[in-house]
């Protein structure tokens, strides 16, 4: 572990190199980041990230963090929980509240609770309205890699009041070290996705990928803008036992399968720059406006916990 740089206000951010097999991941403290993500005989970091901290304070804020205590879009920046209605922070189009807001879990400094050669344990705590929302709440995230070459991350939450927890690694992937991610060719094991209004959260209909652009069920080449992607794509109504549910492949040959036990992948094309695309495994956004949609409720009594893994094979 080594340090990485200072924040803005004056919190130390450090660095943790995880070794395994053929793969080495690099951590931040900030975030909870995936900062950088190796191959043995590659070259080239397969994930999006910086060596510049302001970076992540600034533009790259979302880039490999771990986004929460809710992700993704509440599209009225207002929920309603036991009778008292919450009101959050309105920082997109002046009424969506995204991505939980100005002190999000991707703007924190994270813990070190463990640190091994191959595995990190990092924890934050949210205290009550932080976000907006009720509940001393209690995050931890541990990273593990295994031999050839995986990374697992297995995220755990605790509150002492009904809450809301939705958290989602928000890695932007390039697999070919290119300037864009043209020629990726994407397979996913969702066979329906959210429709989106132009503010780009759910219409609250759920629809069958076949026969729409959003068929990515047999593998098919990525194009920009074709269609555009900001989309939850539907694995289940509920969480399930950790299962593969999407394959990418870079025009080099680079291969990763994703791992979930989420209902949802949100997929971000990037189109600001095309330069990875954001693929979030997550519950589907909105939640709390759609009845319908698997909850993100936590009650005191529960424990949140997320599994995602990331594979290369070689």
């Amino acid at each position: 572990m080594v340090l990485f740089g200072t924040t803005k206000t004056g919190r130390d951010v450090h660095k943790i190199t995880l070794r395994a097999g053929d793969l080495t991941v690099q951590l931040l403290t900030w975030g909870a980041v995936i900062q950088d993500i190796r191959l043995d005989g590659i070259d080239r970091s397969l994930t999006l990230g910086s060596d510049n901290l302001a970076d992540y304070e600034g533009a790259m804020r979302h880039h490999g963090a771990l986004i929460g205590p809710v992700a993704n879009r509440i599209s009225n920046a207002r929920v309603r929980l036991d009778g008292m209605m919450y009101e959050l922070e309105r920082n997109e189009k002046g009424h969506i509240h995204l991505h939980s807001g100005a002190q999000a879990t991707h703007l924190q400094v994270w813990d070190v609770a463990e640190v091994t050669q191959d595995s990190a344990t990092l924890t934050l705590r949210l205290p009550d309205g932080m976000c907006g929302l009720p509940g001393n709440r209690q995050i931890s995230a541990t990273f593990t890699v295994t031999a050839p070459a995986t990374l697992t991350m297995t995220v755990t939450g605790r509150t002492d009041t009904k809450t809301l927890m939705n958290l989602a690694n928000h890695s932007y992937w390039n697999l070919d070290g290119a300037p864009t991610w043209a020629g990726h060719r994407l397979r996913m094991a969702a066979d329906h996705f959210l429709p989106c209004t132009p503010d780009n959260y759910p219409t609250g209909d759920v629809a069958e990928v076949a026969g729409t652009a959003m068929d990515f069920t047999t593998e098919r080449e990525m194009i920009a803008g074709a269609p555009a992607l900001d989309h939850n794509f539907c694995l289940s109504y509920t969480r399930q036992p950790l299962r593969d549910v999407l394959w990418l492949t870079g025009q080099s040959g680079v291969q990763m399968t994703l791992a979930t036990t989420e209902p949802g992948l949100q997929i971000y094309d990037g189109r600001t720059t095309y330069a990875g695309v954001a693929i979030e495994a997550q519950c589907w956004p909105d939640a709390p406006n759609n009845r319908d949609f698997p909850s993100i409720i936590l009650a005191p009594d529960d424990t949140y916990r997320q599994t995602t893994s990331w594979s290369f094979p070689r």
